[in-house]
């Protein structure tokens, strides 16, 4: 392995050994999605009928909702596990002390916070994607032995959720996601090097009081309405026609949109700044 890439690599296995949550809490989730997928098999030979009775549009809503809503519960899944490991991935060695053994070894300030912004940008997106994947086949398999036990045909389920298509989709959506989010997680890094305590109240309430100082001063909502923008902000740039409910077809993809997205360019130049300052202030932090 290249020498430059080593200490990377086991900078990160380091993360991993460590945080088990990482990959456990999505696993966890997902088997929980299992389970109330199968309670719901109960009912599912009635419901089919009935939605094969509706509109086309309440068709698709009802046969595709169960499998849209694993792949949103993991990807906010993904977005509280990221966000609590970066409140926590430099604060907790300046806590326990384990800083002055790592400071020890010859890993650089630098490889160490990549390898730490590495987890929610690089590990936890693959990790939804494939237990998402993963979790709508078995439900697929599942729900057709149901319904072939019933007489009907599982043919309409793939007909409203092909599965191979939305897994494109959500990848789509888990790449758009991670950049759109990127000033959050390097901002909560920040905080998890600077903060000697109470890292989460850091990290929202100079926020909250600057939408409160500006409430009362000017009676307006701007740091509202960019907080909302910054966690939900990318969706609406990133797709068209979401009102609707899920995604089903390419033609409500607007990558070209989301790349020309200022907010976009200005989010990742303030998460470069952040990592840029997180990495100077870890080269200088002592154990709390």
């Amino acid at each position: 392995m290249n020498e430059n890439v080593r200490p990377m690599y086991w900078s990160l296995r380091r993360e991993l050994w460590e945080n088990r949550s990482v990959y456990i809490a999505p696993l966890i989730v997902s088997l929980v999605c299992l389970l109330g997928f199968a309670i719901s098999m109960i009912g599912l030979p009635a419901r089919r009928r009935a939605a094969m009775l509706a509109g086309e549009a309440a068709r698709r809503n009802g046969i595709s909702e169960a499998y849209g809503m694993v792949a949103i519960m993991l990807v906010i899944t993904a977005f509280i596990v990221g966000a609590f490991y970066c409140l926590d991935a430099l604060y907790g060695e300046r806590r326990d002390r384990s800083i002055l053994f790592w400071k020890s070894l010859p890993v650089s300030d630098t490889t160490t916070v990549l390898s730490k912004a590495a987890i929610p940008f690089v590990v936890l997106p693959p990790i939804v994607f494939v237990l998402s994947v993963v979790t709508q086949l078995i439900m697929f398999a599942y729900s057709s032995m149901v319904l072939l036990a019933h007489g009907l045909s599982p043919a309409v389920t793939w007909k409203y959720f092909p599965v191979f298509q939305e897994s494109l989709f959500l990848l789509y959506g888990l790449v758009v996601i991670v950049l759109w989010h990127a000033p959050i997680y390097t901002w909560l890094l920040l905080i998890s090097a600077w903060a000697k305590r109470a890292t989460f109240l850091w990290a929202i309430l100079p926020f909250f009081a600057l939408a409160v100082l500006e409430q009362i001063a000017f009676n307006t909502h701007l740091v509202l309405f960019t907080m909302q923008y910054r966690l939900f902000g990318g969706i609406q740039e990133a797709f068209s026609d979401t009102a609707k409910g899920s995604i089903y077809s390419a033609s409500q993809l607007t990558p070209w949109r989301f790349v020309s997205s200022g907010g976009l360019w200005i989010g990742l130049a303030f998460a470069v700044t952040f990592l840029a300052i997180t990495v100077r202030m870890r080269r200088y932090r002592e154990p709390i």
